[in-house]
């Protein structure tokens, strides 16, 4: 049966890897509080109603520049439709998601309602946005396995220690520096720079940088899967 007042809403999964400077990296997930009902104090993933006279995707980088005023991403591209009729109380809405990412070390300025939240800790969320956050991050690890997906993670220069940080939070699983360095070089994802880090504290040779060959998404084998180890 037809609904004749469906409307359209488009949400964005924004990751970043934080933490790489604490040795504490994690994968999180920008969400804002709600401040009036339904579903008050809970967080939701940015986002709004799609207008008329728009796309989806000029519409998502409007909503996360009005609405947490986020414009500069290194990634973004549709995932998924959510159309359950009774996912929010009221009209019945159909939700377009997005996937995001914004690359470490960025700190973009965030409105006061807005947070960064790890992955693995999520706050109360607001309707099926929950959901949406996991379906996001099983799609983000499955495109790190066969596209070159994490330029959109990476700073444009890294230590392979560094890079196996990002890799090891996005992927919730560790992965060995060596064995990576070796896929990605074999794949021509990686490039080294021809430069070193400088030296940290406790002296020793200084590490190697590296950088992503190409900063525009592509499959770079289509059958590869990183599994976790064991």
């Amino acid at each position: 049966m037809p609904h004749g007042n469906t409307a359209h809403e488009v949400l964005a999964v924004v990751f970043q890897v934080r933490g790489l400077d604490t040795r504490q990296p994690a994968l999180n997930v920008l969400l804002w509080q709600r401040a009036l009902d339904p579903e008050r104090g809970k967080w939701s993933l940015p986002g709004g109603r799609l207008d008329d006279d728009e796309d989806l995707i000029s519409s998502v980088r409007r909503q996360l520049a009005e609405k947490v005023d986020l414009r500069e991403l290194a990634h973004l591209e549709q995932l998924a439709v959510f159309s359950d009729p009774r996912r929010v109380p009221g009209t019945r809405t159909i939700a377009s998601t997005f996937l995001g990412l914004v690359p470490s070390p960025s700190t973009p300025t965030l409105p006061p309602d807005t947070r960064w939240h790890p992955v693995s800790d999520l706050p109360p969320m607001a309707f099926d946005h929950a959901p949406m956050v996991e379906h996001a991050r099983n799609r983000l690890v499955a495109k790190l396995s066969y596209t070159n997906i994490g330029f959109a993670l990476a700073p444009k220069e890294f230590a392979l220690s560094t890079l196996r940080d990002i890799y090891n939070a996005a992927l919730d699983y560790q992965v060995d520096a060596t064995n990576l360095q070796r896929v990605l070089e074999r794949r021509k994802v990686i490039t080294r720079t021809g430069t070193t880090a400088r030296s940290g504290r406790s002296g020793g040779r200084p590490a190697a940088l590296f950088r992503f060959t190409e900063s525009r998404y592509r499959v770079t084998d289509e059958f590869a899967a990183l599994r976790p180890p064991g």
